[in-house]
């Protein structure tokens, strides 16, 4: 009902996607599908590596899907060099954002940083990296050809320890950032989208997840297949142990 209420569009809006109503999706069967199961993470100027307990996570769900009547194989999206195209749309929307507060020394460095990048790159570049999604729509779409859904890991590592990241500097913040999430950012350049489901517990009860991902207006069908996965999984039944340890990672 939250998504129905979303769903629609503003004047102005860039993108005007037709309205969705997604509530009645999750009664009904999702029907067999094609699964595309994608590991590999998407090239970064710095690198990604994907945790063997996480993998092992997003696999054991596939397998499950696949026990569901579902069809699932390895495939990678053509992702290409995508990820040049998101420095300049990330930082130059940081830079708007900040002009328009009433109080922008107040925020954090890196914040700052941002913004200061953006600004520098909210022109040319940031036009150039528009112009580039009609391409990446259709080079990155050529999978939904062949599948219904991809399926990949929603993190690449488990949950970072609270406050981990609170020294770090820019450079640092996204070495991080990109270490441990380097598998959502590309559906967020597309527009498309996508749905995360749990994928059980790693490191004595920290959670991981996993992504069912669609192209434009796929909402219903990721919607109903969640659904099935949550009547399947009874996820409200699964709970972190308690009484762990003083010092074990927080989520």
């Amino acid at each position: 009902e939250l998504l129905d209420a979303a769903s629609g569009n503003h004047d102005g809006d860039l993108h005007r996607p037709p309205a969705l109503r997604v509530s009645e999706a999750a009664g009904r069967e999702p029907g067999r599908l094609r699964i595309a199961l994608s590991l590999k993470p998407p090239f970064t100027a710095l690198p990604a590596r994907l945790d063997p307990v996480v993998r092992a996570r997003v696999v054991a769900l596939a397998e499950r899907l696949a026990t569901l009547g579902h069809t699932v194989e390895e495939a990678e999206p053509r992702y290409g060099q995508i990820g040049l195209t998101f420095i300049p749309r990330a930082t130059a929307g940081i830079a708007e954002r900040v002009r328009d507060l009433p109080h922008p020394h107040l925020l954090d460095r890196r914040t700052l940083g941002a913004a200061r990048l953006g600004r520098l790159l909210g022109g040319a570049p940031l036009r150039v990296a528009r112009r580039a999604e009609a391409t990446l729509h259709r080079r990155i779409g050529a999978l939904f050809d062949t599948y219904d859904v991809l399926l990949a890991p929603t993190t690449a590592a488990p949950p970072p320890r609270i406050g981990s990241m609170m020294n770090l500097n820019g450079f640092g913040t996204d070495r991080a950032m990109i270490a441990a999430c380097p598998y959502a950012w590309p559906w967020n350049i597309l527009g498309w989208p996508g749905v995360n489901v749990p994928a059980g517990f790693v490191d004595g009860g920290l959670p991981v997840g996993a992504q069912l991902l669609g192209p434009a207006n796929s909402e219903p069908l990721l919607v109903s297949l969640a659904a099935q996965l949550e009547a399947d999984q009874r996820w409200h039944e699964h709970w972190p142990p308690h009484g762990a340890p003083a010092d074990s990672p927080a989520v």
